[in-house]
């Protein structure tokens, strides 16, 4: 029996550090700089920081993400730092004898046999020819912390546009240091200029021969597929564009269109819709932004450019009054759409972005005094017009919604409002980045009636993990913030957003599912848990069968409630664990135990599909952020837009129900389990 309080010894935060030089430290930075740089009215230079009001890179992955990642080095990544850290010290002119201790002691991890990631975590460090005292701290400091601070400082000392050379071939270290001296070339695009126009041969030890190898080379990296924006990212751009394109004379609005409007797990190309008086000006000040950016097209009514290292944005002009069939072609998805031409020209109608054009009987658009148009300024009158209900961005992907909407089953999808609570977040007692009493107060504000508090457990030692003792020290801390938050309510003292059923904390816990599959804490301490969230982080190269029996192991627990991020994926960065996915679904179903939506950008796990199949085979979900700081609990609306995707509802979400419903369901799992 659980009891309901619930409360934590300061735990200190430990971020990891990926194993290779992450590409997003060449990530598109916020239009914000370029708006501010084309003068726009009102534009506040300041707005252009890269980092969060909170200090970090508002594109850095939460905490654990990366301590995922982290838990699974091994010698290639140590390895591979190393080397890293002698190029960047070559780069820099360091001596030479220290640049090749760091290659040289890369060299002898990537041949030792010995596993010294596992050697150096237990504190005995084998002899290893070149691993010294200084080299062997800073192993230590890795694998034990999941940082090299020493690494960090020298890459933001570095331009990352100048490592970046070292991909191409023939620019080792000693050269891109040269051609950047000699030079001044700082990035890709100034070598690629300097080698078209034969100035590379001019850099002592370099060659016409050299020039075509660096040429060939580019012309190898742009033809590499180009990495997609995270949602996040896309968000913010389109933010900054869409307030520096409102203060445009004759702009009346700027809103998004494209696979950011149907909420893609990732974007490609940004699309935008305008209404304005003077399109004219609108295309001027967009092919300007920025002072100099990559103009692609330049049309009267439609242009799109590029912004520098970041995405290509399409802006295109709606006339007033025909918003509708604009925003219809333009959010798409290109498979909806074909429908929907299929049915207008069933009605003898051709549809366009520009409206429906009547047909002749040889399927032809008529013209002269017979020529018809419809246009309408919003979305649902053009759906009425082919005899659809309105139908949500979300599920506009040719996978049923036509035939839902021609039956009436359109399911009412769930919205960020539905949510009660979050059932999973993060404090510093664990690899958070902010105290519970901060992280806590903002949840209160958002108008929830519960916060789980979800700090790793013991084996994650790379998060801070909790021991069982500062299990029962962080229970107290919570039970003291309860008893404060109960007489704020009774005194009225309590924040405006707090719901009549009023607002707690409950203790819970992201519980470890280990490499053997046993879970991280006894079940005497997991009962005394209000939620447990149970997670698989660590050995994610074991085959198929021992992965999945490892989730079951979890799954059909009577202590744990939740499986948070159940595929363990990264967008674009890890591949989702090998499980047998419908064991999953049928074992989810038949004990009760909630597969969580996780809200991270880089996580959207579950994906829409499996979620539906989830649902499908009699499943509940949760959506949660797993939030590390304030910020990321906005995440949340990541996890609901893919939810939407997936056609889940608010019945189908376990943390749209009040605090009693759900410590009742939960309290009900043994009975589920034992059934």
């Amino acid at each position: 029996m659980r009891d309901d309080r619930s409360l934590p010894v300061r735990g200190h935060t430990i971020l990891a550090v990926p194993r290779q030089r992450p590409s997003r430290i060449a990530a598109p930075s916020p239009v914000r700089r370029l708006a501010a740089a084309a003068g726009a009215p009102g534009a506040n230079p300041a707005a252009s920081a890269d980092l969060a009001a909170d200090g970090h890179d508002a594109d850095e992955p939460s905490a654990d993400v990366l301590a995922d990642e982290a838990q699974d080095l091994t010698n290639g990544d140590l390895a591979r730092a190393f080397h890293e850290i002698g190029d960047i010290l070559e780069v820099q002119g360091e001596i030479q004898f220290k640049t090749i201790a760091y290659h040289r002691a890369a060299d002898a991890i990537g041949r030792s046999p010995i596993d010294l990631v596992a050697a150096y975590r237990t504190g005995i460090a084998p002899k290893i020819a070149g691993i010294g005292q200084a080299i062997g701290d800073k192993i230590t400091e890795y694998v034990t912390t999941g940082r090299m601070l020493y690494l960090e400082r020298l890459r933001s000392e570095v331009p990352a546009t100048l490592v970046e050379l070292l991909r191409l071939p023939g620019m080792g270290p000693k050269t891109v240091r040269q051609v950047h001296e000699e030079l001044g070339i700082e990035d890709m695009a100034g070598l690629k200029l300097a080698a078209q126009e034969g100035r590379l041969r001019t850099v002592r030890g370099l060659s016409e021969k050299t020039e075509k190898l660096v040429l060939e080379g580019i012309a190898r990296l742009e033809s590499e597929p180009p990495r997609r924006l995270y949602l996040h990212q896309a968000e913010e751009h389109i933010d900054a564009l869409t307030t520096f394109l409102t203060t445009v004379p004759g702009v009346t609005s700027v809103e998004a269109a494209g696979s950011y409007r149907r909420r893609k797990e990732t974007i490609g190309d940004l699309d935008l819709l305008a209404e304005t008086t003077d399109p004219a000006a609108l295309m001027e000040r967009f092919t300007q932004l920025g002072g100099r950016p990559d103009v692609v097209a330049r049309g009267g009514h439609k242009s799109a450019i590029r912004l520098h290292r970041g995405p290509q944005v399409d802006l295109m002009v709606m006339p007033p009054g025909s918003a509708g069939p604009y925003r219809l072609h333009f959010t798409g998805s290109k498979e909806h759409n074909v429908r929907l031409r299929a049915m207008a020209r069933d009605r003898g109608w051709s549809l366009s972005e520009y409206g429906f054009q009547r047909i002749g009987e040889d399927g032809e658009i008529l013209t002269g005094a017979d020529a018809e148009l419809k246009t309408f300024p919003t979305e649902d009158e053009a759906y009425a017009f082919l005899g659809l209900p309105f139908i949500e961005p979300e599920l506009r992907e040719d996978d049923g919604e036509i035939e839902a909407a021609l039956a009436g089953t359109l399911p009412t999808l769930i919205t960020k409002a539905d949510l009660r609570g979050d059932c999973h977040t993060h404090s510093d007692w664990s690899d958070g980045r902010e105290p519970l009493e901060v992280l806590v107060e903002a949840a209160r504000r958002r108008g929830y009636a519960y916060q789980v508090i979800t700090d790793h457990t013991q084996s994650l030692a790379i998060a801070n993990g909790l021991t069982p003792d500062r299990v029962e020290e962080e229970r107290a801390v919570i039970a003291a913030l309860n008893e404060r938050f109960a007489a704020e309510e009774a005194a009225g003292t309590a924040p405006p957003e707090t719901p009549p059923e009023g607002f707690r904390l409950l203790h819970g816990c992201e519980l470890e599912v280990r490499a053997d599959g046993e879970l991280d804490y006894e079940d005497d301490l997991l009962a005394r848990f209000d939620v447990v969230v149970a997670s698989v982080h660590v050995s994610r190269r074991q085959p198929r069968a021992e992965l999945t029996r490892r989730t079951l192991n979890a799954i059909r627990s009577p202590h744990v409630d939740v499986i948070a991020h159940p595929a363990g994926r990264m967008i674009q960065a890890r591949d989702d664990l090998d499980l047998d996915w419908e064991a999953v679904y049928e074992a989810a179903a038949r004990n009760g135990t909630a597969l969580e939506m996780n809200g991270s950008p880089h996580r959207l796990d579950l994906s829409p599909e499996r979620a539906r199949r989830a649902l499908a085979a009699g499943c509940i979900l949760t959506i949660d952020s797993d939030a590390h700081n304030t910020r990321e609990l906005d995440d949340t609306r990541w996890g609901v837009a893919q939810a939407r995707r997936g056609w889940v509802t608010k019945d189908d979400v376990l943390n749209t129900r009040s605090r009693a419903d759900l410590l009742a369901w939960v309290g009900a799992k043994e009975r589920r389990v034992s059934g």
